[in-house]
């Protein structure tokens, strides 16, 4: 696949191998949110169950938050396209894969939500990457982390009055159009990230549709729903929405038979995350 890099956007590169039929699309939808495309998919987790399992029989404490995150990790770095995103009409593709997910400080209604962008790197693998995820939950939790980059701009914006945050907010969503937006408010954007993870299993929810927004670069929301027992087996439902703009429906179905292929092969996990499955080549 042909990419050139652009000087108009940092963080990714353009791309010149866009069908007639998706960029027609881009024409007739300008916008993310008018290519919502909505997959309810419940996958046999049997094997990542018996896996992860076994793993802490081992003394290896691995959480499927971070089995089901390097399993979408793995999936971006071989299904290049579903890393892609629409802006001002162009297409592009991540410089780089990462997950983002928000986070309570603690379990109260009113307790103060933290956006999360957590980069996989391509060695990352189940063991590095769960550790990741614990030092992150665990230093928020502790109140350790530096409230930054856009978690520190949403405290700020949201105590302006409307005649003030309003046409901030308008100007932030121009720069955003066209690749210009301030790193300060990129760091730590859920909106910046290749896709959103949402796991409503530790609130013993199923999947569900969630929108995905026009602001930012991210083409992609899963959430994850409550692993349930099925007789001998362990399903799990994800509520998938992707801009059908950055591919066709044949590229969607194929990259989630390469998921359950994944789920049916845990022992994958332990590979770098942008090692090609050669079965979906």
């Amino acid at each position: 696949m042909k990419k050139k890099k652009i000087t108009d956007r940092s963080d990714a590169y353009r791309c010149y191998d866009v069908n007639g039929t998706n960029q027609l699309l881009i024409d007739l939808k300008p916008k993310r949110s008018l290519g919502e495309l909505y997959i309810s998919q419940k996958l046999d987790v049997t094997n990542l169950v018996n896996y992860v399992q076994k793993l802490k029989t081992n003394g290896k404490n691995i959480t499927y938050f971070s089995a089901f995150t390097l399993v979408i990790g793995k999936l971006l770095y071989n299904r290049p396209l579903l890393n892609r995103f629409i802006a001002n009409r162009h297409t592009y593709e991540h410089q780089n894969v990462s997950i983002s997910f928000v986070m309570k400080v603690n379990f109260a209604d009113t307790a103060k939500e933290i956006m999360v962008v957590l980069p996989i790197l391509e060695n990352d693998n189940l063991f590095t990457l769960n550790t990741k995820i614990r030092n992150k939950v665990s230093s928020i939790r502790n109140h350790n982390v530096n409230n930054n980059g856009a978690n520190r701009a949403v405290e700020v914006l949201s105590k302006l009055p409307n005649i003030v945050r309003v046409p901030i907010i308008g100007f932030f969503k121009w720069c955003d159009r066209h690749g210009l937006l301030p790193n300060f408010l990129i760091q730590d954007n859920i909106y910046y990230s290749s896709i959103i993870v949402s796991d409503l299993g530790t609130f013993h929810c199923n999947g569900i549709y969630h929108n995905i927004t026009d602001f930012g670069t991210c083409s992609g929301l899963i959430t994850i729903g409550e692993i349930q027992k099925e007789g001998n087996h362990y399903t799990c439902e994800f509520g998938i929405t992707m801009d059908e703009r950055i591919a066709d429906g044949y590229y969607f179905i194929k990259s989630i038979d390469l998921m359950q292929y994944i789920l049916n092969h845990p022992e994958l996990l332990e590979d770098n995350a942008n090692t090609i499955i050669k079965e979906f080549v």
